[in-house]
């Protein structure tokens, strides 16, 4: 049963992680994973057999959650991309108060964590949102393909990057739903992807641990202003530009969608408790 449990929250993760307005690491924070799913990867050298055995039924649930909603996702994006987004941006919004919490966790926010989460926005909302206009990239070779598996794995793990946004700036959210619905990709692109996925996440796992037990509410603030910056990025539309806006039927079906969004995001938190228990 607790295998069949650690499946089915690894299936929400995945779902997650290739969600617009969604955050596989922010979900696993909230289904009360993350830390110890981080703390198995940086130590997984020790006990394996124990850690292998926590870790297999998450990554399975996670594997069917990108496979089967990716290419939900791409249907949707591809025939209502309007709308869709709009839903992700309520998602997003309605996720602020859930990720807000984890940086009062430990009860002690000071005035330097404020200091730190409006510096983190205001630099990563320049670079990120304003100062960064990439293209879609087409084909990606070797290198490439490496350097996406290390900024996917990076979406993934660290928490208050969300994949879709992130990925977004730099013109690769389609390149991420290729590759996650397996189309479209050849193994010349997944092994190097893969390999670059694995070494950032064996490194970035043992850094985030490292910094989580070092000071996890100074951590979490600059992961806080990073999730604000790249908010307005879920807009940024899957192969290029923003979402146009105009005064017709579908901005207020959008509008209702939006809405939607951020009611069920708003009230994640509650599902997620009654997922722990």
């Amino acid at each position: 049963m607790e295998r069949f449990k650690l499946l089915i929250k690894g299936f929400v993760v995945g779902m997650g992680g290739v969600s617009p307005g969604l955050s596989g690491a922010i979900l696993m924070v909230a289904l009360g994973l993350y830390r110890k799913v981080i703390d198995s990867l940086a130590t997984i050298n020790k006990d394996f057999k124990k850690k292998a055995r926590f870790l297999l039924p998450i990554l399975i649930g996670m594997l069917v959650g990108v496979v089967m909603f990716s290419r939900i996702i791409s249907f949707l994006l591809a025939t209502y991309e309007y709308q869709t987004r709009l839903t992700f941006l309520g998602l997003l919004l309605g996720a602020i108060p859930l990720v807000y919490g984890e940086v009062k966790k430990n009860g002690d926010v000071k005035r330097k964590h404020y200091i730190i989460i409006a510096a983190t926005f205001v630099v990563c909302f320049l670079v990120f949102t304003l100062g960064i206009s990439v293209p879609p990239i087409g084909g990606l070779g070797v290198i490439g393909s490496f350097i996406f598996g290390l900024m996917a794995i990076t979406a993934t793990i660290v928490p208050g990057i969300e994949a879709a946004s992130f990925l977004s700036t730099f013109g690769l959210y389609g390149h991420w739903l290729e590759f996650t619905s397996l189309r479209n990709v050849t193994i010349g692109h997944y092994v190097p992807t893969v390999v670059g996925a694995v070494i950032g996440g064996f490194l970035l796992s043992k850094l985030m641990s490292f910094l989580f037990r070092k000071d996890y509410t100074t951590t979490f603030a600059v992961l806080f202003g990073f999730f604000l910056s790249i908010i307005p990025n879920v807009l940024n539309t899957t192969y290029g530009g923003f979402v146009s806006f105009g005064a017709n039927s579908r901005t207020l079906v959008g509008i209702g969608l939006f809405c939607v969004g951020f009611i069920v995001s708003l009230s994640f938190g509650r599902i997620a408790k009654r997922l722990k228990s």
